[in-house]
């Protein structure tokens, strides 16, 4: 299993800050109200319930809600159907995405929840090379 590290990781941690800036910028923009944001920006932490099942089935849940795909697909159809709400949606979901990278929370491997793509959680990395395994 492979992480990030060095620059790669200081670069990947800039690109969710700069998500997150960039997201809640416009969402300020948007005219929504911050109640709605305040009340959705912890939501996708939500699909870590799927650790219950297991680390597998958690890692899974934790990823499709922590990915930008969803939510840049959630912004395009709202573009397209002219929906502000979702997009408003979209622009909360990836400020949210954006701040887990920009402080090192990874989409995770399925050995444990601490095991991400930016590195171990919650202590030091354990792997010191690009294709080192994380034990």
């Amino acid at each position: 299993m492979s992480v990030a590290h060095g620059g790669v990781r200081v670069w990947l941690r800039l690109e969710g800050l700069a998500a997150f800036a960039v997201s809640t910028l416009l969402y300020a923009r948007s005219g929504d109200g911050w109640g709605t944001f305040l009340l959705l920006i912890l939501a996708p932490d939500l699909s870590m319930i799927g650790y219950v099942a297991g680390p597998r089935a958690g890692a899974a849940a934790y990823d499709v809600a922590h990915s930008y795909t969803l939510p840049l697909v959630l912004a395009a159809v709202g573009m397209v159907a002219g929906s502000t709400r979702m997009v408003g949606l979209a622009l909360v979901w990836t400020a949210h995405i954006g701040i887990d990278r920009a402080v090192g929370y990874g989409l995770k491997y399925s050995t444990s929840f601490q095991d991400t793509h930016l590195g171990r959680i919650g202590g030091k990395d354990r792997a010191r090379t690009p294709d080192a395994a994380i034990t």
